[in-house]
């Protein structure tokens, strides 16, 4: 990123008048054929396919331009491609620079589709995944081999939450392997309060259908690159058919000129009720990178710059089938469903025997059931007052 703040930054990231053409906005330009008035233009616009040039349709247009540049800008990488939604970008990511025979590691705490493209889909192709503790730090080294291609990190781990020790990692797969690609899934984060590229790490993903689109409306993936990863990068996505359409790259443009004020809403709330929770009699552990108590809290503490709205906690005890439809059937603001980073407040329940059956050890260190919430914008004395009548439903 330049040196403008953050906030200032995502107002006016992408918005040169190329893109808005005079507009406050950058243009929607649906379009598969681009039409050359000369052969000398086509072959201009040939040479220039993946520099900004309009091309074709599958390449981009002035919509998917202008977040890209947004993109690059924001999170501080010489480029950015564009997927349909955070799981397209996790595998494309992955599958741009491993060929069979390669060896992978993996946090153990990654996002369940993540951990699937690995056991079901890598393997198939020769590739072979080892899992590693979030907290492995520079121990990570004893686990990377000559053949070792790429690592893999998620920051905070789903639905646990650890933190990495990223810049310990980062230096001990270097110091064994200098060529291997290091990739982030960074959702967590938006990008922006944790600046992975900053910190060594060669590819952040992000599930912009969290909080870039920021209203739970449509669905994208982004990766930005350092230079040594783009061109492989896009280059691949390409010829794997990955695109967005030019409506949703405007909806994500968009949700960047309120994602610091969003951002900050998500932070103070989520950690206020994190507190809170975690008096409460029938919690037994809260999960918030910000609270001392979540693994990896001083790592958070020393590389984030914020926090957002997604934590979790764990209840004393397991709830059995009638004890979890009264929980959670009976919330005014937390509804369930999957995904999360929306303007809402969400809410799912897993039990760990789920939770264990997800993870590659097989196991988790607690008996009672977890609950993952994404805090909202909603009043947070509003929220605290459901969580309340939800916890004493299950007294």
């Amino acid at each position: 990123m330049s040196s403008k703040k953050l906030e200032t930054a995502l107002v006016q990231a992408g918005r040169s008048r190329r893109y808005t053409q005079g507009s406050v906005n950058s243009v929607i330009q649906r379009a598969s054929s681009i039409i050359f008035d000369t052969v000398a233009d086509k072959q201009r616009a040939t040479a220039n396919r993946t520099s900004g040039a309009l091309f074709y349709g599958r390449r981009g247009t002035l919509t998917h331009f202008a977040l890209q540049e947004a993109m690059s800008e924001l999170e501080g990488g010489a480029g950015c491609v564009l997927f349909p939604c955070g799981a397209a970008a996790v595998a494309n990511t992955i599958l741009a620079f491993v060929e069979q025979g390669d060896h992978i590691l993996v946090t153990n705490t990654a996002y369940e589709p993540t951990q699937a493209l690995c056991t079901k889909i890598l393997t198939k192709l020769g590739v072979t995944t080892e899992w590693f503790d979030p907290l492995i730090g520079a121990g990570i080294a004893d686990k990377v081999r000559p053949d070792t291609r790429l690592v893999f990190l998620e920051s905070p781990g789903s639905l646990t939450m650890e933190v990495h020790d990223v810049p310990a990692i980062v230096s001990a797969v270097r110091g064994k392997a200098p060529n291997a690609i290091i990739a982030i899934d960074n959702t967590w984060s938006a990008g922006v309060l944790f600046r992975a590229l900053e910190h060594g790490v060669d590819i952040s993903i992000q599930a912009g259908t969290k909080y870039l689109i920021g209203h739970s409306d449509a669905l994208i993936g982004t990766a930005v690159a350092n230079a040594r990863c783009l061109e492989q990068l896009r280059e691949n996505a390409y010829l794997m058919g990955q695109m967005v359409d030019a409506d949703t790259a405007y909806l994500a443009s968009r949700g960047l000129r309120t994602l610091a004020v969003r951002l900050r809403q998500h932070e103070e709330s989520s950690i206020t009720l994190a507190n809170w929770l975690a008096q409460q009699p029938q919690i037994e552990h809260v999960f918030h990178p910000a609270l001392e108590q979540c693994p990896g809290h001083t790592f958070w503490k020393r590389d984030f710059l914020g926090s957002s709205g997604l934590f979790s906690f764990t209840l004393r005890k397991r709830l059995n089938d009638a004890e979890m439809a009264h929980f959670l059937d009976n919330f005014a603001y937390f509804s369930m469903a999957w995904s999360w980073g929306g303007f809402e407040s969400l809410i799912v329940a897993t039990q760990p025997e789920a939770l264990a059956n997800m993870r590659p050890e097989g196991h988790v260190s607690f008996s009672g059931t977890l609950i993952r919430v994404h805090i909202g914008l909603e009043n947070v004395e509003d929220l605290r007052a459901d969580l309340a009548a939800g916890l004493q439903r299950i007294a």
